[in-house]
């Protein structure tokens, strides 16, 4: 029997902007009811009612980015941009995930009041609570049930108002209405920590715009593919880290505790200003703690001297272990490796056009007098055009920086910095050792983090150099002679030399430097010879530098270590099939997925070894596994369209056809790029994979710069 629409939906919908279409009319959000219809706001049970029992994941709830998901000034900027651009149908797509309320009451429609439902509580806990599914589509792709704090005898929501007692009387039907077993994993954060840029919003394509749920998937912490360079003995999901569980507060009570701990809900990540604005020290000082936490290695690793003599080298590491001289006037490039080890996802991720970090890097002498430094701020809060930061450009139609954040203008990166999740960057800086130098001096790189770039912040808050806070992520610091520097005993937090020159391998990797990659993993087998991804990494760098043959004895010596390793597999399939032997690739990729049957690199690669075999049905089999990892997969969509045509599945192959159309690159948008590295000389090195940072001119001016720390406020 069908339900006739509430007498809520007919009088919304009697009114609602269908901007785009009757039967979406939450675009371009994902987002939907349970029933596709609108939804009372007053069906949502405020988070002070639940605060009645579970006060301290109030308290904390109230202090997190979720809570201020909507009233933050500097998101109310740019979401106010948006409407005033084109319209507040458009901030459904924001709102899907910052004012889910606000979305499902049809709010977001012309002639709607602008004093929204829920405009203090953001993501309230009722709404992440009465999600009963998602996929990992992203941009709010959740379904929203009926609210309820209890379940009749039935298992049916009550939606009357329900006292503490009765709760209290029955918390397994409480648990029944407000716990599911999607809310224990990392999909259904996915909902809204991945996202896409649809038509919809910027009249142009489909562009992805945030992917911290695939970099997870992907990575060693979740323990989905083979591929990561390290490996986790556990699974850890966004909960694992972000809702840690730990002693309840004293004087504190709240009736989620289990056995004197409690989940936290203050999910700790890296918004640091919304701490300071609001004066919340608490969630400020533990968002400080967790951004140093161990998410960064800093090894100093390597000095390349310009002018030696023919019986010395040029290239002196790893440093601390290794003894060589440096001479007064020395041109030399300090290479610095920095891993991104303690992240699930990349640094930084998400909204990175107007995120900022950083590397700071100091040449000071005895005296603490700094001689150079690249990475600094200047008078104006803006930092030194020519750091190395780890962010991107993201530009628009006018190949120009979209520096508002105006992602309905978006059409290209110019580059992206990002380190990945168990992955490295090197870092290298040329500098003059002073002439009249004696003594000693020290190399300082140091990883720097703030919320928003100056630029932004002082947008969003009308204000000329807002004061924002910056993080010191993580730091090393290695000192020197003029004269002859000996080796030294190494720091109890420093990485064995075995893992220095893995790191400073992926580096180069990641760098396309092919020749001295393999020789950083061939170090890293001469002290490790027992280790089996060594060989394999050796391979890894083979094969991306088309040297297939070469990788096959690298692969049969990891193999040998370690047999039937699925991450050996894998690149042994690739090799084989590239030789035409595709038989042995299918039975290769066949058991690197038995261990991994969520490997979306294995499933796509599978997918194409079946269809070279012609055995269509089989590789759209496959490809539609992976699509149940990744919807978004663009090989899947592509190979789909033409197995769907094939077998006869015309609906099917139209669907995957737009959808590859939409999605895959468009190839006159590099243009846009271009346009703008020309324009911009100071930043169009960062977008060179290898590219050295030269701080051989003038002393900085320490008066011309400035650097905020936090401000102490009140509570909440």
């Amino acid at each position: 029997m069908t339900v006739p629409p509430s007498d809520y939906h007919k009088h919304v919908a009697s009114r609602y902007n269908y901007a785009f279409g009757k039967d979406a009319p939450f675009l371009p959000s994902n987002a939907t009811s349970q029933n596709g219809e609108f939804m009372s706001p007053k069906s949502f049970l405020s988070a002070q009612y639940c605060g009645h029992c579970h006060q301290e994941s109030y308290h904390q709830w109230r202090q997190s980015a979720h809570s201020n998901a909507f009233r933050a000034p500097w998101y109310l900027k740019n979401v106010n941009l948006l409407i005033e651009e084109k319209g507040v149908q458009f901030s459904r797509h924001c709102e899907g995930c910052h004012n889910p309320v606000a979305l499902l009451s049809g709010d977001l429609s012309q002639g709607m009041p602008r004093k929204r439902p829920f405009e203090d509580e953001g993501v309230t806990c009722s709404t992440c609570h009465s999600m009963v599914s998602t996929t990992a589509m992203g941009t709010g792709s959740w379904v929203m049930g009926t609210p309820a704090v209890l379940v009749d005898e039935n298992g049916q929501p009550i939606t009357h108002p329900v006292s503490d007692g009765e709760i209290l009387a029955h918390l397994d039907r409480h648990s029944k209405a407000v716990m599911r077993p999607v809310m224990h994993t990392s999909e259904f954060c996915a909902a809204c920590h991945k996202a896409a840029i649809p038509r919809t919003l910027d009249d142009y394509k489909w562009l992805r715009a945030m992917t911290p749920y695939d970099e997870w998937q992907q990575s060693s912490f979740a323990k989905e593919s083979p591929l990561p360079f390290y490996r986790k003995d556990v699974v850890s999901t966004c909960q694992t880290c972000h809702m840690v569980r730990e002693p309840l507060p004293a004087k504190s009570s709240d009736y989620g505790a289990k056995e004197g701990k409690l989940v936290s809900h203050r999910w700790l990540g890296a918004n640091t200003i919304m701490s300071q604005y609001y004066k919340f020290d608490e969630q400020a000082e533990k968002t400080v703690a967790f951004l140093r936490n161990g998410v960064f290695n800093i090894d100093i690793f390597a000095l390349e001297k310009e002018k030696v003599p023919a019986d010395s080298s040029s290239f002196i590491a790893p440093l601390g272990l290794v003894n060589f001289p440096i001479s007064a006037g020395e041109a030399m490039t300090a290479d610095v490796v920095i891993q991104n080890k303690g992240a699930a996802h990349s640094h930084v991720p998400e909204q990175r056009d107007f995120y900022e970090s950083w590397v700071n890097f100091t040449v000071k002498d005895a005296n603490g007098k700094t001689l150079a430094e690249s990475g600094f701020l200047q008078a104006d809060g803006n930092l030194d055009s020519s750091a190395h930061s780890f962010t991107n450009r993201i530009i628009n139609n006018k190949g120009e920086f979209n520096d508002r954040h105006q992602i309905w203008h978006n059409r290209v990166l110019a580059y992206n910095n990002t380190v990945q999740s168990g992955r490295s960057q090197v870092v290298r800086y040329r500098f003059h050792v002073p002439k009249d130098l004696t003594g000693s001096f020290s190399l300082t790189a140091t990883v720097k983090y703030r919320r928003f770039n100056q630029h932004y912040i002082d947008y969003a808050m009308n204000q000329k150099h807002y004061p924002e806070p910056v993080v010191e992520m993580a730091g090393q610091t290695r000192t020197f002679v003029v004269g002859e520097n000996a080796a030294v005993k190494p720091g109890d937090d420093e990485n064995k030399e075995w893992m220095r020159w893995n790191n400073y391998g992926i580096a180069l990797l990641d760098a396309q430097q092919y020749a001295a990659s393999v020789h950083a993993f061939e170090r890293v087998a001469a002290f490790r010879p027992d280790y089996a991804d060594a060989f394999t990494n050796m391979a890894v760098v083979q094969i991306l530098w088309e040297k297939y043959d070469e990788a096959r004895p690298s692969l049969a010596k990891a193999l040998e270590l370690l047999p039937g390793d699925p991450r050996a597999l894998y690149y042994r399939a690739l090799v084989e099939r590239n030789g035409g032997e595709v038989n042995q690739a299918i039975t290769d990729l066949e058991a690197a997925l038995i261990k991994y049957p969520r490997s979306r690199d294995a499933l796509r690669e599978l997918g194409f070894s079946y269809y070279q075999q012609h055995n269509y049905v089989k590789a759209r089999e496959i490809y539609e596994k992976l699509q149940g990892v990744d919807p978004d997969d663009l090989a899947a969509h592509y190979n789909l369209a033409i197995l769907y045509r094939r077998l006869g599945q015309k609906d099917k192959a139209s669907f995957e056809a737009a959808r590859f159309a939409d999605q895959k690159d468009d190839p006159t948008a590099s243009v846009y790029a271009l346009e703008f590295l020309r324009k911009h000389p100071e930043v169009a090195n960062e977008s060179v994979v290898w590219h050295v940072h030269d701080i051989t001119g003038d002393p900085v001016k320490h008066s011309d710069k400035i650097e905020y720390t936090y401000m102490s406020g009140g509570g909440e």
